[in-house]
């Protein structure tokens, strides 16, 4: 019988092995219970072209004095910002890894955030 954890994992799985079909970059997320992180990933893997999470100096700073990196705000904020990063990079369009999550809340928060940010997927 399989755990949380290892059902998400096994969804994220799936949903990588499409994306290495598509041979495209992707945009994949990590979330924590105090956390979100954002990566850009090259096509064939080996590679992160650009990242953002609420670890950052920067966007801590943003977050103000409550520095909650765990709801929805920070999500977007992450979003825009990883979308900058990405397009300061030469990327334009990725693929949405959401790494087994439900599309939903923080998740869908900053996706929706990146493709405001004008970063394509």
């Amino acid at each position: 019988m399989l755990n949380k954890k290892d059902q998400r994992v096994r969804r994220s799985r799936q949903t990588r092995a499409r994306i290495a079909r598509q041979r495209v970059a992707r945009l994949s997320v990590f979330r924590t219970n105090s956390h979100i992180y954002a990566s850009v990933i090259s096509d064939d893997g080996s590679r992160v072209l650009a990242s953002a999470s609420t670890l950052e100096a920067d966007i801590r700073k943003e977050l103000g004095d409550t520095a909650n990196g765990g709801n929805v705000g920070a999500a977007s904020i992450v979003g825009k910002r990883i979308a900058e990063k990405a397009k300061a990079a030469g990327i334009e369009k990725v693929a949405f890894d959401r790494a087994g999550f439900a599309y939903h809340g923080r998740i869908k928060a900053l996706a929706e955030a990146a493709r405001e940010a004008g970063l394509q997927f």
